[in-house]
């Protein structure tokens, strides 16, 4: 394990939020944040990445199975009325966010001292009949970029990150140059840390101790414009700050609109990747249309 990196003071990540800030860049009733930074051009030459044909799904399993990583879990309830009808129907039920069901978060998901993505009040925004301001209904035309894998863990020589390890700028630095390209306005990024990999070979995480960003990555995120931020790990946790305990949501979300896809499953992706000799693809996530939706349940598709 390397050495702890230094944290940022409680006022430095105020700082952080402040210097990474997005409020008003594309106008005060925007509802995209980075997902701006996705132009006709970028997809069309993210569609011209398609040449094997290989794809790729990048969710996980739903799962009705109760566990401490997966505590809402799945319900799916068969509408059973005679088998001899014509058809079969169920219903399915699901609590998107947490660490069990791949999703994308909507921007006013999360809020810093009250304010959400572009400055309003969290208490005007979040209401019983959920969010007014914010919503994953605003992604609904879908995300189709260039993604692009940053293998944290093959940069570093290791099959996994321990516990309780950072992701600093450097490590992003460093994956960036194993990929063997360079970041551009409007890419997706999935960081790899060989989570699936620990777990195989230790048994489920524990989720109150997971390998994740540290705070200054958000700065190297907001400068290379980069529209979607996924990967099996998020921020550290536990974080050592009581005021910015998630800072990769209370500034990514909150201060830049960086849309976040939460729990892919990276290993397809990765053995993709090697097999293809490339670490960039053609990314398709499309979130369902939940008006007022805090988040919504994907199964992105990597097509190489």
């Amino acid at each position: 394990m390397r050495e702890p990196a230094p944290q940022p003071a409680d006022e430095e990540l105020a700082e952080l939020f402040r210097r990474c800030c997005n409020w008003g860049r594309w106008g005060p009733d925007d509802e995209l944040g980075t997902l701006n930074y996705i132009d006709p051009a970028a997809r069309v030459a993210a569609a011209r990445l398609v040449r094997s044909g290989r794809a790729v799904s990048l969710g996980a399993d739903l799962s009705t199975e109760p566990s401490a990583k997966n505590p809402r879990p799945v319900q799916h309830l068969m509408l059973y009325e005679n088998h001899n009808g014509g058809s079969a129907l169920d219903y399915v039920g699901v609590a998107p966010h947490g660490y069990a069901v791949t999703h994308l978060d909507a921007v006013a998901h999360v809020y810093w001292q009250d304010h959400v993505y572009g400055g309003r009040n969290a208490a005007d925004v979040c209401t019983p009949r959920g969010l007014g301001f914010g919503s994953v209904y605003a992604q609904r035309d879908g995300i189709i970029t260039r993604g692009v894998l940053l293998d944290v863990a093959a940069a570093r020589g290791t099959r996994w990150l321990e516990p309780d390890e950072f992701v600093t700028p450097a490590d992003l630095d460093a994956a960036e140059r194993h990929a063997r390209t360079r970041l551009r306005r409007g890419d997706a990024i999935f960081v790899h840390v060989g989570l699936e990999a620990r777990e195989a070979a230790h048994g489920p995480e524990d989720v109150s101790r997971r390998a994740g960003l540290h705070a200054g990555c958000l700065p190297w995120l907001h400068e290379r414009e980069v529209a979607v931020y996924s990967g099996d790990c998020v921020e550290r946790v536990p974080y050592p700050s009581a005021a910015m305990p998630v800072p990769l949501h209370q500034i990514g979300l909150a201060a830049m609109g960086l849309v976040l896809l939460d729990c892919p499953r990276m290993a397809g992706l990765v053995e993709a990747c090697r097999a293809e000799e490339r670490h960039e693809f053609l990314l398709s996530v499309a979130p369902l249309r939940i008006p007022a939706g805090t988040g919504s349940p994907v199964n992105p598709l990597a097509l190489f």
